[in-house]
Order: structure tokens, then C-alpha cells, then sequence
């Protein structure tokens, strides 16, 4: 639709340059102004095919401007722009009718694309308004693996589209599937979670469906399953890699047919829920073994929504660290800090545990220390101590023996054809095991090698010669 009039409010020079610049030469008339006043001018004069608009500016809050050009002129288009990269600046745009939400920095390219796609869409097309309270959800972060994960929350929340969440155990799935239905159009309604792997197989289908008086062996009594109890609302399905085979092919009925029966019952009862299911195993390998239902996964994983493992977002440790330390402080915990340096040590660690790690550890080092500020020497402590604990895990490995293990009998048999892997497991695992176990007793003995040693049963020397092998840290315990 080129020859369209767009109109940027943006109190940043440059922006406003960069934004002339670009959509100029995709073919659209660009009008700028440092205001929102101005903007709001513009728009009850009738000008203007498309706003792009900053949430931050001098006179008014740009969000603050949505609902009423909504009621002035509900078929322009809104592109919201802002450096407040958080989930409620992505909702809140969302819920006031913003087209689209864009977080800066943002790729002009992309800007122009979605330009395009405003300007070819349809007055009756636009979604409709719908304001919510101001509340902070305990999801947090900045990096553009977050927005990513905001703006997908804010564009699905007011549909009752299936939504299948993946990630790694610990980073956050069930805050993703909770901000969906709090801020969603159920919210009024209840949110049932649901473990499948914390289910005896054989009572899945009677947790899920519920049954009837008689039904099987025990059951006393009618009861409603979590089908019935989040009617009206969003049932939270975890780990849906560990349902059962036979559980698979009721849920599937019921995606498909939107009713369900009872374990013993014959009436069917209509399903009014929306379902969001959440797992950390790779489906479509469950697929290739025959273990879950292929089917299923196609009925599931309407919308996918990946949640990044903390690693890959290492920019979002000091706001954990902060949200983290505040949380702790409203439980009635002293109020802590740390120390620069603390914070980029934290940045350098793996973290195979996920944000749930990284809060487990504040909240302990809060608890444990008594330091207002916590400093370098006791996050080495605790990572050491957390290194132990994830003997084998890597890159969302389980952190177990048998995890190590079986990684690295997959790896072998995965580069040889499934031939018998070559010689050198029993080593390889060995030397695996051997960094933690030196770390661990490291830790338990304060950092004393000589007392190391000797709980080892190794030579002093030997114990020094595999503490530079490993490149293992020698850490002071707390004072």
C-alpha cells in the first residue's frame, strides 16, 4: 500500500530519522512528531493511514493513547514501540488494541514487513480491545529470546488455541501457561495443573476424566476428574510426554470431538477448557519409538512456544538476581545484595538447572549468610557445590549417574550406526565423575587439601596434579 501516510511519535531523534529513512523508501509518506499530543492532533484531524508510536514520551504515555484512538478511529492500525522490554508492556499493548508490539532495539526490516502487514489487513480483521489490571508477573527478562516469548503471550491469550510449551526442566513452562490464563479471556475462570509424570499410570485417566461410583476397585464414590474441575477455564497438562498410551487415546478424542467420558460413565460431557500442554523430552523422537502418538503431537502443538534454557539468556541473570532477592525479601527474609562481581560470576555459569536453579540459590544464600552484601567467594562456594550435585548434566542432560551414562551411550551409538561403541566408556565416564567428586570434597573440607586428600585416600600431590588437570577452583568455605 505504498503512497499511505504513517505517523511516528518518538522523542528520540534518531529513531524518528532512522524510521523516515527506512519506511521512505518502502514507499510511504512519514510524518514525525517528538509528542504525543501532536500525534493525538494528527489522529482526531483524520490523518494518518497507520501510528507507530513510542510507550515513553514526554507529554503522555503512548499506551495511555491506544484506547481513545480506538474509540476515535477503530480502524487505524497501531504499532507500539518500546524500550520497557517486559511481558505486561507486550500484554497491556495487546489487550489496548496495538497491532503489533515491536521491543527495542527491533530490526527494520521487520518494522517495514510488519507495516506492510497492517496497512493489507482488513478493518474487520483488527482485534478487539480489552483492558486489564496493571499486575507483574514473575516472568523476567530483556533478552530477545524473552520478547520473543512476550509478544507469542500477548498475541495468544485472548484464543483458545492449544498451545504446546517446551523446555528444559526449570524454565518457567508453567509461568508461560499461567500468563496466558491470567491475562486471557478465561481468566475468569479456574487454572488446573496437572503432572503427568507425577501420576501412577494406572490412575491417569481417572485423575484426568474422573469416574463413576463402582467404576473400578476402590472407587467408593463419584468423582470429578480435572477435566470437569477447570471448566470455563485452562487445564495445564505437564510433562505430556509421560502420558501413557492408552491416556493418549482418550485425550486425543477429546481434542478432536471436544467431549469426554467418565472412567465407568456412558453420558459424554462437553469439554470447555483450553488446554496448554508443557513437556522437556523431545516428542518427536517419543514418535519415532512408538512411545506417543503422532496424532496427538499434531493436535497439541497448534501453537509452539520454546522457552529458552537460562544459559542462552545470560543477560537476564542480573534482573533474576534482583526479582529473585526482592521476592525473598516481601517472604520475610533480610534484605541482601551482591556484589558486582558475584553477579558476573553467576553470568559465567552453566546453569543445567535452569532459572529454577538460579532462585533456589539465591533464597538460600539469603538464608544461610549473613553478609547484607553476598560476595564472590560464597556464589564459588555454592557453585561447586551445585556442580557436584549436577554430576553428568549437560546441555539439559539428566543430572544423574544413570543420565551420564545413558548420554553417553546415546553419543556413541548415535556416530557409529548403532554398532557396539568402541572402548573407553569405562574411562570416559570415570573422568566425568572425578571433577564433581574432587569439587564436592573440596567444599566439605573448606577448601583444605591436605584433608582432601586424605578423605580421597589420594597422594597429596596427585590430589594438586588433577585439581590443574580439571582446572578445578579452590574456594574458601564461609567464615
Amino acid at each position: 500500500m505504498n503512497g499511505a501516510t504513517v505517523l511516528v511519535a518518538d522523542d528520540d531523534h534518531g529513531i524518528r530519522t532512522v524510521l523516515t529513512q527506512a519506511l521512505g523508501r518502502a514507499g510511504y509518506d512519514v510524518r514525525t512528531t517528538s509528542n504525543a499530543a501532536t500525534l493525538w492532533r494528527w489522529v482526531s484531524d483524520g490523518d494518518g493511514d497507520l501510528v507507530i508510536t513510542d510507550v515513553i514520551m514526554p507529554d503522555e504515555n503512548g499506551l495511555d493513547l491506544l484506547p481513545r484512538i480506538r474509540k476515535l478511529r477503530p480502524d487505524l492500525r497501531v504499532i507500539v514501540m518500546s524500550a520497557q522490554n517486559t511481558l505486561l508492556t507486550a500484554i497491556k499493548a495487546a489487550e489496548r488494541g496495538a497491532f503489533e508490539y515491536l521491543p527495542k532495539p527491533f530490526d527494520l526490516g521487520e518494522l517495514v514487513n510488519v507495516v506492510n502487514r497492517a496497512l493489507a489487513m482488513k478493518p474487520s480483521e483488527q482485534a478487539p480491545a480489552n483492558d486489564i489490571a496493571a499486575e507483574r508477573l514473575p516472568i523476567v527478562g530483556r533478552s530477545p529470546a524473552m520478547q520473543d516469548i512476550y509478544r507469542a503471550v500477548a498475541r495468544l491469550m485472548n484464543t483458545d488455541l492449544t498451545v504446546m510449551i517446551t523446555g528444559e526442566s526449570g524454565t518457567g513452562k508453567e509461568l508461560v501457561a499461567r500468563a496466558l490464563h491470567d491475562f486471557g479471556r478465561r481468566r475468569g475462570g479456574p487454572f488446573v495443573a496437572v503432572n503427568m509424570a507425577a501420576i501412577p499410570r494406572e490412575l491417569i485417566e481417572s485423575e484426568l476424566f474422573g469416574h463413576e461410583k463402582g467404576s473400578f476397585t476402590g472407587a467408593m464414590t463419584r468423582a470429578s476428574g480435572r477435566f470437569e474441575q477447570a471448566e470455563g477455564g485452562t487445564l495445564f497438562l505437564d510433562e505430556i510426554g509421560d502420558m501413557p498410551p492408552e491416556a493418549q487415546t482418550r485425550l486425543l478424542r477429546v481434542l478432536q470431538d471436544g467431549r469426554y467420558t467418565s472412567v465407568g460413565g456412558r453420558t459424554p460431557i462437553k469439554a470447555n477448557v483450553r488446554i496448554v500442554a508443557a513437556t522437556h523430552r523431545d516428542l518427536t523422537q517419543l514418535i519415532k519409538l512408538g512411545m506417543f502418538r503422532e496424532d496427538l503431537y499434531y493436535r497439541l502443538n497448534v501453537v509452539p512456544i520454546r522457552i529458552p534454557p537460562l544459559r542462552q539468556r545470560l543477560e537476564d541473570i542480573p534482573e533474576l538476581i534482583g526479582h529473585f532477592l526482592a521476592q525473598s525479601s516481601n517472604e520475610g527474609l533480610p534484605s541482601k545484595s551482591l556484589e558486582p562481581a558475584a553477579v558476573e560470576r553467576l553470568k559465567s555459569h552453566r546453569w543445567p538447572g535452569n532459572v529454577r536453579e538460579l532462585e533456589n540459590m539465591m533464597k538460600r544464600m539469603v538464608a544461610l549468610y549473613n553478609e547484607p552484601v553476598i560476595g564472590v567467594d560464597v556464589v564459588e562456594m555454592e557453585l561447586a557445590g551445585a556442580a557436584a550435585n549436577h554430576v553428568g548434566a549437560d546441555e539439559g542432560e539428566p543430572a544423574t549417574l544413570s543420565g551420564t551414562i545413558e548420554k553417553h551411550l546415546r553419543e556413541y551409538f548415535d556416530g557409529h550406526n548403532g554398532a557396539l561403541p568402541p572402548r573407553g566408556l569405562y574411562d570416559r565416564v570415570l573422568r566425568e565423575l572425578e571433577r564433581p567428586l574432587i569439587t564436592l570434597t573440596l567444599v566439605a573440607t573448606r577448601g583444605n587439601q591436605v584433608k582432601a586428600a586424605e578423605v580421597l585416600g589420594l597422594n597429596r600431590n596427585t590430589l594438586r596434579k588433577k585439581i590443574r588437570e580439571l582446572d578445578i577452583g579452590v574456594m574458601r568455605g564461609p567464615k
